[in-house]
């Protein structure tokens, strides 16, 4: 089975500016960001209740915590909340209108929790609608993957974040493409004067 795109960084402004002129804008937007931001997998977002997210006080937590039901290991893990996916969180809820902790996170259009197929499904309207062939609901964790490991952030930290078992798995997530490839090598002049 193929992989999911990793989309370069102007598909991804494509892809939110497509967000920006539908109908449910901020939460569509909050499930993309979830995606590249934070890693999850849409079965994860789609569990998400409000006090997840939310302290005791309203605030957005420094690190959400999957509980064991939503991950597809079964296994609870942190999901480091960056500087920026904090601004996305705070600028969503802040149009919420419910308190209620025990309240989805993201909702359909009929108020209900998404289901972790329809929230796939709404991906998939995303990218078609911004022309992004082979894009999916994993493009985005495949991005965050990737760019954690362009970025030099080590292997077994990038196992952690993804709540991965095995680095093989990790690893499959990374893309690799010629422009990356050359860049690594240009390292070697820096290194070998």
């Amino acid at each position: 089975m193929k992989q999911a795109k990793v989309l370069s960084e102007a598909e991804l402004k494509r892809v939110l500016s497509v967000i920006t002129n539908q109908r449910h804008a901020a939460r569509n937007r909050m499930a993309v960001m979830l995606s590249f931001y934070a890693g999850m997998r849409v079965g994860e977002i789609a569990h998400l209740k409000l006090g997840d997210v939310l302290d005791g006080d309203g605030r957005v937590k420094d690190q959400i915590t999957l509980l064991a039901h939503y991950t597809k290991t079964a296994e609870a893990r942190a999901v480091f909340v960056s500087g920026k996916l904090r601004r996305e969180l705070e600028r969503y809820v802040s149009c919420n209108t419910t308190t209620d902790r025990a309240a989805p996170f993201l909702v359909t259009q009929k108020a209900t929790a998404f289901s972790a197929n329809t929230l796939c499904q709404l991906f998939g309207q995303i990218y078609a609608l911004a022309g992004i062939d082979g894009a999916s609901s994993h493009s985005g964790r495949r991005w965050f993957i990737t760019q954690l490991a362009h970025s030099g952030v080590s292997a077994k930290v990038i196992m952690t974040l993804a709540g991965h078992r095995h680095l093989s798995t990790t690893q499959r997530y990374i893309e690799v493409n010629d422009q990356m490839m050359k860049a690594a090598v240009e390292v070697l002049s820096l290194i070998a004067r």
